[in-house]
């Protein structure tokens, strides 16, 4: 091998000498032939053209020769990669751990690059993405943000905002019933939107027509109400089918166009037109909008101040060429301050309109998360890499011998390098091709266990963007992995290595570079288990919350239709005691109720209260969230009772104007006074508020969130409003609440076949998705903390096994002199220690830095908790005496004379 190199190394260099040679005799011969030509009268660059073509022949000697070189060039290359396959395939188990770390660090950082990109990064899929904003309606002196807007704050920032908005459209979604032919109903979503949305979002009708101006003539007014969306007007209003509605009802039929769909209990829909194929609305989870409604129903927008306090439109907007955000918004500003002098609702609210870019508000509740993530799986990357990085370092050490004797025959820098930069390569090529396996195994777990919340998830993928952002990783990572061994073996202590008698006399080397890339290791490892040990005491805060109810055996589902079965008040409140009484006849049923909204679903909206300070000054109000309840709801919830009582039939007939209030609403209103038997005033049913009587509270219950305690609450009957408004039930099982789903189903359907069952699961199963967007973050960061704290225990046990090696002639003459195997084993491991400590210390500081930009993903817990920094600090020593133990019960097992004999 040493003898092929010879020769390689000498062709090469003799081949640079001899065009060097010619290039100057070359040169030579030029102007002594074109001074014969100038001296005959040609002009001088005439000359030397002559000249050229009579010396053609040493150009084309020349041209061979540099031809020669550059395939002296390739075959080395080859001859590298050639070299670096075999080294490889020698040394497999160092080449599949190379090659494993690497595909660990690229595919993890492929992977969560995967969701930053779809999610943060990938513009929205509409016309001109950047141009699109969202208004959000703000209760300041309430602390209510990101409300809906009633349809006269709509027109009214409509209107004002024409000179800096192309066009401002608006939506609301929810569900309802449709017959079909043969006599069932099926649920289907729908979307209200002003007949301008599809042209504000640029989606295109396949089949049919658009919304027109005409269809949206304004509806007469409907009764203001805090709870439900304004309803339509009983004639014929107009819709437009989803493609994917289209085909699975009416199996891509183009004369459904004109065709009017009938409603359970509402007015037909005149279908006019389909919606192109995959259109997609994208709004936060909080703001409960259809991401892909099956109808879209034209608004018939009326514009009525006293339904100013009905919120339910969703406005979306479209800046004209040329606007910037801050010019808009402070059109909007002066909307606001309009609303605000002229309607004392308005001012004693505190509104405020803002504007925001569509795809900041869409991802502004989970950008920290995944902002947290792409920084776990960055240090995981260079974890990796100073792992590779410290391997190649004692791989470049044990053969310093070799390059040593390179140099001395000639070759250069580069030549030395390159068999290490083909590995490298090569290595590197294996990493990324795995990496990628592993993540798109990766993403598809992922998207299993992703949140709900988790913004366009189905478009998360491997584009052609995300490879060409892995390849550059690659490249990267090769950058640092061979950085380091590329130095070292660029300049071989020649004299002390051809010297050296001992394989492992190249370890006496590069000793303190092995040691700060270990110390860099442990530092970034143990700011990732840090992360880690946060999110699982957050994890375990949340786990530990109350949620004001008791889930365990408690099954929950939705009963549409009970408006459009029974249409009088009387009908539907005999409807309602027929589904109690048919649920409670189940077997193993112990109690049944009926609410809405239901805790931790959605769908809450905050009314006024106040106590009678609020009559004079009407600033006084304060927003809670209400819920429509039937008596026995406490009982089946199993809420504490912690003052007066709960709800009785007799609380729930009509003119009964009795709530029960929860401990937060109780000591906001009345202090340490008990609350049963006062009274406090609330807007919910009349234009006005009016006063009801507490007669109960009961422990708070978290109605959005587990992370977040949430508004206080106030409970009505659903008498009070009107029978029928509660939707979502629920039954206490002796059992597995699950186990009741076929039996509740049977009942419902026995009472009624036009009645839908709909969104049955356990409540544990609630609060199982409740947790989700801790344990998504928690479960990812974990695994990258183990990783990292392996790879770090992995780097520490290399640098301590080389230090042994190369210290086997001192520790076998310090044993021969007497030295005890425990000293010997006690140093060993000292050693792996002070290195642990020193990047324990960094990592200390980097982690009480950077954690703070965790603080919205964690519950209960602050960045700088102390029991999670110093138990990490303890689980860390421990992985670092593990990974020393093994180098050091070698150095102290060592017998003397062979130690002594072998070096």
């Amino acid at each position: 091998m040493l003898s092929d190199l010879r020769y390689r190394l000498r062709a090469f260099f003799r081949l640079q000498k001899v065009e060097d040679e010619l290039q100057e005799e070359l040169q030579y011969h030029l102007e002594r032939e074109a001074e014969k030509f100038r001296k005959a009268g040609t002009p001088s660059e005439e000359a030397m053209r002559q000249a050229r073509l009579a010396l053609g022949g040493a150009e084309q000697v020349q041209q061979k020769c540099r031809e020669a070189r550059g395939t002296g060039l390739v075959e080395n290359l080859l001859q590298d990669l050639r070299y670096g396959v075999r080294t490889l395939r020698k040394s497999s188990g160092f080449s599949i751990v190379v090659v494993l770390t690497l595909a660990l660090g690229i595919g993890a950082c492929t992977a969560i690059f995967s969701v930053v990109n779809s999610v943060l990064l990938l513009p929205l899929p509409y016309a001109d993405p950047d141009r699109l904003v969202i208004a959000g309606m703000d209760l300041q002196k309430r602390n209510v943000r990101g409300l809906p807007f009633s349809n006269a704050d709509f027109i009214d920032l409509r209107d004002g905002t024409k000179a800096f908005i192309k066009d401002l459209a608006g939506v609301f979604t929810g569900p309802a019933l449709v017959p079909r032919e043969d006599g069932t109903s099926e649920q289907i979503r729908w979307a209200v939107v002003t007949t301008n949305f599809f042209r504000v979002m640029d989606a295109r009708i396949v089949l049919g027509r658009d919304f027109t101006d005409q269809d949206g003539v304004p509806q007469a007014p409907t009764a203001p109400t805090d709870v439900q969306a304004p309803q339509a007007t009983p004639m014929p209003v107009i819709a437009i089918l989803s493609y994917e509605y289209f085909q699975r009802r009416y199996a891509g039929d183009a004369n459904v166009l004109g065709h009017t769909m009938r409603t359970t209990g509402g007015p037909g829909l005149v279908i006019v037109g389909v919606l192109a194929p995959r259109f997609r609305l994208y709004f936060p989870s909080e703001a409960n909008v259809e991401s892909a409604p099956d109808v879209w129903i034209a608004n018939r927008l009326g514009y009525d101040a006293a339904q100013r306090k009905n919120f339910s439109i969703r406005p979306v907007g479209r800046l004209k060429n040329g606007v910037a955000l801050e010019q808009a918004q402070a059109a909007v500003d002066q909307v606001t301050a309009e609303a605000r002098k002229n309607f004392p609702i308005a001012q004693t609210a505190g509104y405020y309109f803002r504007l925001e870019p569509m795809r900041q508000h869409l991802v502004a509740e989970v950008r920290p998360a995944i902002l947290a993530l792409m920084g776990s799986v960055i240090f995981l990357l260079l974890i990796a890499c100073a792992n590779v990085a410290n391997l190649l370092l004692v791989r470049a050490s044990l053969q310093e011998r070799e390059l040593a004797m390179r140099s001395a025959m000639g070759a250069g820098p580069w030549r030395l390098v390159c068999p290490i930069l083909s590995q490298v390569f090569l290595l590197v090529t294996g990493g990324i091709l795995l990496g990628l396996a592993l993540a798109w195994a990766g993403i598809h777990e992922l998207r299993t266990l992703a949140p709900a919340n988790l913004p366009r998830l189905d478009s998360i993928r491997i584009d052609a963007f995300v490879l060409g952002i892995t390849i550059l990783v690659g490249v990267a990572a090769a950058g640092i992995v061979v950085l380091a061994p590329a130095w070292r073996a660029s300049r071989p202590e020649l004299m002390n290595a051809l010297r050296s008698s001992t394989r492992t006399s190249g370890l006496a080397t590069g000793g303190r570079v092995r040691n700060l890339v270990v110390v860099a290791e442990v530092a970034l490892s143990f700011t990732l288990l840090i992360g880690s040990g946060l999110m699982f005491r957050s994890f375990l805060q949340l786990q530990r919350v109350d949620p004001g109810f008791d889930a365990r055996r408690l099954l929950t589902f939705q009963v549409l239709g009970v408006p459009a079965v029974r249409k009088t008040a009387e009908e539907r409140v005999s409807l309602i005691r027929q589904i109690e009484e048919r649920l409670r006849a189940i077997p193993g049923v112990h109690s049944t109720t009926a609410s809405f909204p239901f805790p931790l679903t959605g769908d809450f909206a905050p009314i006024r209260w106040g106590t009678g300070e609020a009559l004079s000054d009407p600033s006084k109000f304060q927003a809670t969230d209400n819920q429509i309840v039937l008596p026995g709801y406490f009982e089946t919830m199993r809420t504490p009772l912690l003052a007066g009582r709960t709800f009785t039939d007799d609380d729930n007939l009509p003119g009964r104007n009795r709530v029960i209030i929860d401990e937060l609403l109780a000591k906001k209103a009345f202090g340490r006074q008990s609350a049963v038997g006062k009274r406090i005033l609330v807007r919910i049913r009349t234009p006005e508020p009016e006063w009801v009587e507490v007669v109960g509270v009961v422990a708070h219950q978290r109605a959005t969130s587990l992370a977040e305690p949430g508004r206080e609450q106030v409970y009505f009957t659903d008498g009070f409003l009107g029978s029928g408004r509660v939707r979502t039930w629920a039954i206490r099982t002796g059992s597995d609440a699950a186990s009741y789903e076929n039996q509740v189903r049977a009942a419902i359907k026995e009472i009624n076949p036009s009645l839908v069952v709909t969104e049955m699961q356990p409540m544990e199963a609630i609060v199982h998705d409740a947790q989700a967007n801790t344990r998504f973050s928690l479960l990812l960061i974990a695994v990258f903390a183990i990783i990292a704290g392996l790879l770090a225990g992995v780097g520490l046990y290399g640098v301590l096994s080389s230090a042994v090696r190369q210290r086997t002639s001192e520790i076998g003459l310090r044993m021969a002199l007497g030295a005890q195997r425990t000293s010997i084993f006690a140093g060993v491991v000292g050693q792996g220690l002070r290195l642990s400590a020193l990047g324990i210390a960094a990592g200390l500081i980097a982690a009480f830095i950077l954690t703070r930009a965790m603080i919205t993903m964690l519950v209960g817990v602050k960045p700088a908790d102390p029991a999670t920094f110093i138990s990490i600090s303890v689980v860390f020593l421990a992985i670092s005496a593990l990974a020393s133990y093994l180098p050091a019960r070698r150095a102290a097992g060592l017998d003397p004379m062979t130690a002594l004999r072998e070096e």
